[in-house]
């Protein structure tokens, strides 16, 4: 950027309107609820309507971005401000007026006119002394940050045109090394699905109000936010409960409560048992890990059903986990019949084909003394490929609680044909089709996996770090959505949590874990929800 578009006066430090301070910054973990960009907007309106003027709102997001900013540039650094013609737009006038006020060199360029800003933004920008450049041809070569006030989460058109050229210079300018800040989101990224919209800047972090949105958390959205920062601008809570969000942000909050405890009464058989189907010799080990998940997870028992030519490599191997032998269907089918065995997962090494899709039958549908809930992973649902409806059918026969955790290969086998399911354009969205289709909750894997119920609602996963993308990891994940469905967690927040407890194991252990690691970093990753802020029992 030219250095004469930096202004080299200083005002004097000004103060906000009363009540335009921000309040605080929260966290997303103990404000799990997530709104689309059409719930936010709705969370605006009703809070103007409660008699708070949305240019107070306007100020104190800006606030919000001015303070962010001032954390990630140098003293005295310069400032380049982008702006677009809306609400996001004002909220970079507001940044910009502040930052110049701190003593930080900014030059702002508008992409539009600022004779057609109406409203709130008209008023913000109203409110700026500086030059107002056009964004055709502004540069900002030496700038040390960029914000990103051009669209917010609410983009609804790609972009193109000279929106388009600026953000590839915006990015160019990331590529260098040096920080964006977005706010918001990222021009570009389409706040309900993460989807980008044509192209979209790669912030390295992104300051947003109230509520964390989708996209935020959704690939490829998540990966082009940078760091979350999420501020309170006072919005009233109340609006909450008028607007009723139905997707969530994956944290303890969610589920903590429904969590199992142990109290001084709890033995082995109260604590539920798990059973968990081997593959042939060859593919055993998938089936161990699972049982192991579920046993640390807090499984009673747990039991590997086994083939007999796998029962000498399963019996080798295991000294907590049980090991049941079964020759046929019919053998299956009595070991089902043990009312202590109140969950099954079948799917990992299982093999693919008409045993499986047996076998998959007989947990859903075989009768039992003690309700019994069904995990199906991997080679279970690919063995139902193109035929989700009659495995729904299955579900629907016993109507037993229910878990399918496909990564998105299998989702796509599972519901192929079926692009009511499959070409939604949202995670979360898809994953709540996938779910009423089944009659199952879904949990639909990957580094942004959405946990979703037949009744709408969704988790999205928050922090899953990419060592999870490692051999065994998913069948790590089914053992522990067992687990605890043995111990009688409800199914939505026990695949929830078995989600978040995955994430939270493979935090604890960092780089180079294997998907064996996991199940010994449990107790680390438990302590967290089940410990926080409970008291501990005294010795007398």
């Amino acid at each position: 950027m030219r250095s004469a578009n930096f202004p080299r006066r200083r005002r004097p430090l000004s103060d906000l309107p009363r009540g335009a301070t921000i309040r605080r910054m929260l966290d997303p973990r103990r404000c799990p609820e997530l709104l689309t960009p059409a719930e936010m907007a709705e969370a605006d309106r009703l809070t103007i309507a409660a008699g708070t003027p949305g240019i107070v709102l306007m100020e104190r997001a800006g606030m919000a971005v001015a303070a962010q900013a001032a954390r990630m540039v140098r003293s005295r650094g310069k400032v380049a401000v982008l702006c677009g013609p809306g609400g996001n737009g004002g909220d970079g006038f507001v940044a910009a007026r502040l930052l110049e006020s701190w003593g930080y060199p900014v030059a702002l360029a508008l992409l539009g006119e600022p004779g057609r800003l109406r409203g709130d933004p008209g008023l913000a920008a109203s409110r700026w002394a500086g030059a107002v450049h056009a964004a055709r041809g502004f540069r900002f070569d030496d700038a040390d940050l960029v914000i990103d006030a051009l669209f917010g989460a609410g983009l609804s058109r790609d972009i193109d045109g000279d929106a388009l050229e600026l953000v590839e210079t915006v990015n160019a300018f990331a590529r260098s090394g040096r920080p964006v800040l977005a706010v918001d989101a990222p021009s570009g990224v389409d706040g309900e699905t993460g989807r980008v919209r044509g192209a979209a800047i790669e912030a390295t972090a992104s300051v947003t109000f109230f509520r964390l949105k989708p996209g935020h958390l959704l690939m490829p959205g998540r990966a082009l936010c940078g760091r979350l920062v999420l501020a309170d601008i006072g919005l009233d809570e109340a609006a909450l409960a008028a607007i009723a969000p139905q997707a969530f942000v994956n944290a303890p909050p969610l589920w903590r409560a429904a969590l199992p405890r142990l109290d001084a009464s709890a033995h082995k058989y109260k604590r539920g048992a798990a059973l968990v189907v081997s593959g042939p010799a060859h593919r055993t080990g998938a089936a161990r890990m699972a049982a192991r998940a579920a046993l640390r997870v807090g499984a009673g028992l747990a039991t590997i059903a086994s083939p007999l030519d796998a029962v000498a490599v399963n019996s080798s191997h295991e000294t907590a986990v049980m090991v049941a032998p079964f020759a046929d269907l019919a053998g299956f089918a009595r070991l089902l019949a043990d009312p202590r065995r109140n969950a099954a997962l079948i799917g990992p090494g299982a093999g693919v084909g008409e045993a499986t899709r047996g076998l998959v039958a007989a947990a859903l549908t075989e009768p039992s003394a003690e309700s019994r809930a069904v995990v199906l992973d991997a080679d279970a649902l690919t063995s139902f490929a193109g035929d989700a409806v009659q495995l729904a059918a299955l579900i629907a026969s016993e109507k037993r609680a229910t878990v399918v955790t496909p990564h998105e290969g299998e989702f796509a086998r599972l519901f192929r044909g079926r692009p009511e399911v499959t070409e939604l354009p949202s995670k979360i969205s898809r994953a709540r089709a996938a779910a009423a289709a089944l009659g199952a909750v879904v949990a639909l894997k990957g580094a942004d996996t959405v946990v979703a119920a037949p009744d709408g609602r969704a988790a999205v996963g928050f922090d899953l770090p990419p060592t999870l993308a490692t051999a065994g990891s998913g069948d790590v994940l089914a053992g522990l959505v067992c687990g605890l469905l043995a111990q009688r967690a409800p199914v939505f927040e026990a695949a929830a949590a078995a989600v978040w407890l995955h994430g939270a194991a493979a935090r604890a252990l960092g780089p180079g874990l294997t998907a064996e690691d996991l199940v010994g970093a449990l107790p680390r990753a438990l302590a967290e929800p089940l410990l926080a802020g409970q008291p501990q029992t005294p010795l007398i």
